[in-house]
């Protein structure tokens, strides 16, 4: 048995009140139930320049593979399609450092990068640095990625408590990021996704300026509009002060349906990897 998945999408980005341009980039392929959002650093506009190559070139390798896929008639595993997250990413980062090299000014740029993929009842997670994924389900949010931070680390390791990290002076000290290296280590994970699920990506320009209360008290009190939703995240960070680039994507399982398998994918189902 495999699953129908109707899915609403939702995305803004914003420069915010402080910083003099956006840093940040999105991506939202529908037609592959896709998403990405990577939040740049770097001199001489260097950021937007990374984070834009992320998220450009993320989003082309990924759907070429996907196309391969289909084209082929195959069904895929949850495995084969977290090892396309992962090349994806890493294309993404070979770009960046190619970029880099070629072009001076470009020199030590760098960006995280989140990015979600639906695949029947799952989501596939990858992410590299500081921007989240979370889970709103039942009422409840849910942060489903761990930072790639020094702060996190610091989380771990007992030194700093949870409620007073959104106050920590190296909160944005980050310990992975595209564009360091020719090696990128990305987490991928995935998840069983239920009808009523909203899952949101965002930069830290969002998580440092909410609370998870206040976030999850916003997504109870609107989870029908997510074009509202978006706008109104934004609004309540640059309202706290929008001290960084803020940028968010909303995905919302509007139904999981199980459908039957055609006699096609039931022969190739041993086949999968």
């Amino acid at each position: 048995m495999t699953y129908s998945v109707e899915l609403q999408f939702a995305a803004k980005t914003d420069t915010g009140l402080v910083r003099a341009h956006n840093e940040d980039a999105i991506e939202v392929c529908a037609e592959y139930k896709a998403v990405v959002l990577a939040d740049g650093m770097g001199g001489y506009n260097a950021g937007e320049i990374a984070s834009g190559i992320a998220t450009t070139v993320f989003r082309a390798a990924l759907e070429q593979q996907l196309q391969q896929i289909q084209d082929k008639g195959r069904a895929a595993s949850s495995k084969s399609l977290q090892r396309l997250m992962v090349d994806a990413v890493s294309a993404a980062n070979e770009q960046i450092l190619e970029v880099a090299r070629i072009q001076p000014q470009y020199s030590g740029m760098g960006t995280t990068l989140v990015a979600a993929l639906f695949h029947h009842d799952r989501i596939i997670v990858a992410h590299v640095g500081d921007s989240r994924a979370y889970r709103f389900r039942a009422g409840r949010l849910e942060q489903i990625t761990r930072d790639h931070s020094q702060l996190q680390e610091q989380i771990d390791a007992g030194l700093v408590s949870p409620e007073w990290a959104r106050f920590a002076p190296n909160k944005n000290l980050i310990t992975r990021a595209l564009g360091v290296g020719a090696h990128i280590d990305v987490d991928v994970n995935d998840y069983q996704t239920e009808g009523g699920d909203i899952y949101l990506l965002c930069s830290d320009g969002l998580s440092d300026m909410l609370a998870g209360e206040q976030m999850s008290a916003m997504l109870a009190d609107n989870d029908t509009d997510l074009e509202l939703l978006c706008s109104s995240l934004v609004q309540a960070a640059n309202d706290n002060g929008g001290r960084d680039n803020i940028s968010v994507i909303l995905v919302k399982v509007e139904a999981s349906m199980p459908v039957p398998l055609s006699w096609w994918q039931r022969m190739t189902a041993g086949f999968k990897s």
